[in-house]
């Protein structure tokens, strides 16, 4: 084993992170660097900066961008009230009642919008102040929307779920799409058992008990925004069109949403598109870096190296399941979630396969895992939006944030030793 690549990968990777050299640059530097122990300066930097290009060819990752428009329309397009209407009908009146709402609120946003981000600031924006208002603790209400809004990210349409399927080298985006639906719901649950146990010690207030003419009368208002999963997932497992085509028609019909509800305007649209492309691309040059380090270490044979290893320390399916979360936990903490997934995927995927795990089962494992640390410090995007939303701090965020990270470890460890749970619907439709 040749650990002398490794070792630069590693540790130059780690030294630009600590000096605060961005994500993406630290990644493409880091493995620049690695090339030069092999090849002369010339090559080195030439095959980099081909494989970020050549890293962003592809077809499936058109989906992204339009999949970030459409999460920006629907923060804009009054789509995340209604959705949070719905919710209030019927969980408002459960102890921990707006919490509730919160977390049922993201997944139905989440699952719309495809974005954690997204789902962060539209649940904290609109939900946070009432919340407070009503006597729960800013730093709970933070605590709550940080974590939910990662569900979003297992249920689809997902832009994690379809960078997973470009790093595993064409695993069914309809096959992780449908594999998302339990395991994002079971998540959910998970956090929602938490939210009761933690209001209900705090002593916070419920609501009335809504109508089931409320209910139904919200329940229309949300019905055309809910309509759009119908739209997206019916017709990529119907197979009417792909998961690229689907992210496309996702922009127009939402786009049309919000027009209809008259939240947005012309005016609107410019303001939109930029915040938009500014997003896509911060994402676009991380997986252009991330599949040019991918393509390094599978140039100096680090994922073999490192299979080799593993399979070394136990051949057992529990043990090594075990090992890759309490890694990509670890990960998780220091790295943004789709990076990690594009540079770990080629090296810990081609181990779970020879032990005879499905593809689709470990990219839902991988993208919970990665999620946990999207709610963590020192690099949490979700926690700082969440955090910045609500106008606290992650000191005071913490405390209320342990029990739910406890409650989504569980929902993992669950959904990784029961591959049913992702593997149901995906059989049930033949995808």
């Amino acid at each position: 084993m040749e650990f002398a690549p490794i070792i630069v990968l590693v540790l130059s990777f780690i030294v630009l992170l600590a000096i605060k050299v961005p994500v993406a640059w630290s990644i493409a530097i880091a493995s620049l660097l690695t090339m030069l122990i092999s090849i002369p300066a010339l090559p080195a930097f030439t095959t980099i900066s081909q494989r970020i290009a050549t890293g962003l060819d592809s077809f499936a990752l058109l989906a992204i961008p339009f999949f970030i428009l459409s999460g920006q329309l629907m923060n804009n397009g009054g789509i995340a009230k209604r959705l949070i209407d719905f919710a209030k009908t019927l969980i408002g009146s459960f102890p921990g009642g707006l919490a509730l709402i919160n977390i049922v609120s993201a997944m139905m946003m989440g699952a719309i919008a495809g974005s954690a981000m997204a789902s962060a600031s539209a649940m904290g924006s609109i939900l946070g102040p009432e919340m407070e208002k009503e006597g729960y603790s800013k730093e709970f209400g933070a605590a709550v929307n940080i974590t939910s809004s990662t569900t979003g990210l297992l249920i689809p349409p997902s832009n994690v779920l379809i960078v997973y399927s470009l790093a595993s080298g064409g695993v069914s985006i309809a096959a992780l799409f449908l594999a998302g639906y339990i395991p994002g719901i079971l998540t959910g649950l998970f956090l929602m058992i938490v939210a009761v146990f933690w209001a209900k010690k705090k002593g916070y207030p419920t609501r009335e008990r809504s109508s089931l003419k409320e209910i139904f009368s919200t329940f229309i208002k949300a019905i055309p925004s809910l309509f759009l999963l119908v739209v997206v997932i019916g017709g990529i497992v119907a197979g009417i069109f792909t998961a690229t085509e689907a992210s496309a028609i996702a922009v127009l019909y939402t786009l049309l949403l919000a027009f209809w509800y008259k939240e947005i305007s012309f005016d609107d649209l410019p303001q939109i598109l930029i915040d938009s492309v500014s997003t896509t691309a911060v994402v676009m040059l991380l997986i252009g870096a991330s599949m040019s380090m991918s393509w390094v270490m599978s140039y100096e044979n680090i994922p073999q190296d490192l299979s080799n290893l593993l399979m070394s320390i136990s051949d057992n399916k529990i043990v090594i399941l075990l090992i890759i979360n309490l890694l990509l936990l670890f990960v998780g903490v220091f790295m943004d979630m789709t990076p990690a997934i594009l540079i770990f995927t080629p090296i810990f995927l081609p181990i779970v396969t020879k032990l005879g795990i499905d593809p689709v089962h470990f990219g839902i494992m991988m993208v919970l895992n990665l999620s946990i640390g999207l709610c963590t410090p020192p690099v949490g995007s979700v926690l700082f939006v969440g955090v910045g939303i609500a106008n606290t701090t992650i000191e005071k965020v913490i405390k209320p944030l342990i029990p739910l990270y406890i409650a989504m470890i569980i929902a993992l460890f669950i959904i990784t030793y029961f591959p049913m749970l992702s593997l149901w619907l995906p059989k049930l439709f033949g995808v």
